[in-house]
């Protein structure tokens, strides 16, 4: 396995968004078909940068990765990040964000910022009012069913706000930093 520049190969662009339909398909339903997975990787390729995790013959997408700038480029959003259901837990995410991290770097960014959706009442944070003392409620968050905020607290970022019923009523965004400089 190796991570690098997406290739501009439409094969590459087409497991990549048939990632996206199967990484997302139990947490969030935003691709439902290829031709929408094709939109998104194309808008993140054209604004910003995609970086690939291919397999040995650098023909399969084990997982990608894919930023976009933001505040002059002092700011990028991590988006999205999704590793194929067989290769996670093997370091392949935490290998994708450590490359980005040093793609965004050297593009002179200074934090990277990202959106983590609770759909699903997988955290306290879910299905609960957050205009009601919010802040103790993000000092007092608890996972309750694998939410990936602990993926990227594990991988130095902090959770730095969270924007109430992003998703509708209780399903909050919880939005996460990290400074990379």
């Amino acid at each position: 396995m190796h991570i690098s520049t997406t290739p501009p190969r439409e094969s590459i662009y087409r497991q990549m968004a048939e990632l996206l339909i199967v990484g997302f398909q139990e947490h969030w339903e935003a691709w439902q078909t290829v031709d929408e997975g094709l939109a998104e990787v194309r808008q993140i390729l054209e604004k910003g940068f995609a970086r690939a995790a291919l397999a040995g013959d650098g023909e399969s997408v084990l997982g990608w990765i894919g930023g976009l700038p933001d505040y002059d480029g002092h700011v990028w959003e991590l988006h999205p990040l999704v590793v194929h259901p067989a290769h996670q837990r093997q370091g392949l995410g935490r290998a994708l964000v450590a490359d980005f991290e040093r793609q965004v770097k050297q593009r002179g960014g200074l934090t990277v910022q990202l959106g983590t959706d609770d759909e699903d009442d997988m955290t306290t944070l879910g299905g609960a009012d957050l205009y009601d003392n919010l802040w103790e409620k993000i000092a007092h968050i608890q996972n309750l069913k694998g939410h990936p905020y602990e993926f990227y607290q594990k991988c130095g970022y902090r959770i730095t706000g969270v924007v109430p019923d992003a998703n509708g009523r209780g399903k909050p965004d919880i939005i996460m930093s990290k400074r990379i400089d």
